[in-house]
């Protein structure tokens, strides 16, 4: 975790509650840009739809990161997990009052932001299958005969 406190002091925090992003929330939990930007998808689509389940969430991302990252979003006590749905709450622990307070200016804002301009230097796309057995091309039945020599 990235918490940088004197960045949710009160003063720089009323500088910053102006005008929220969902940027400032995600690098608080993670220093890699990629999954800062997944970690803030998954946030995103909470918000857009109020509550989520696991098989609505869209296709850009796999099933499997879309549960790490609302889960991880349950483990910091962003999000709910009941009935199958991930929605935000309210809980907060009493160090990060003024961080939860900045999540919940985030949460009322109805500013539309574009995650791809906010983190231009994430992968964005799927990765590749690593690992495994290597697919092999098959040669015609006469060209096998000559490869084997």
């Amino acid at each position: 975790m990235a918490i940088r406190y004197w960045e949710f002091e009160d003063a720089a925090l009323r500088e910053k509650i102006k005008s929220p992003s969902i940027k400032d929330i995600a690098r608080i939990y993670f220093d890699n840009e990629t999954k800062a930007y997944r970690f803030s998808k998954a946030l995103n689509e909470v918000k857009k739809k109020g509550a989520l389940r696991l098989k609505d969430c869209g296709g850009e991302l796999p099933q499997a990161t879309w549960k790490r990252y609302l889960d991880f979003g349950v483990t910091v006590g962003m999000l709910k997990h009941e009935g199958g749905e991930y929605s935000f709450t309210d809980r907060y622990s009493r160090p990060l009052k003024n961080i939860a307070t900045y999540i919940k200016a985030w949460m009322e804002s109805s500013n539309g932001e574009d995650l791809e301009i906010l983190f231009a230097a994430a992968r964005i796309g799927k990765q590749q299958k690593r690992g495994g057995k290597a697919q092999q091309e098959h040669a015609p039945e006469g060209q096998q005969d000559v490869a084997a020599r």
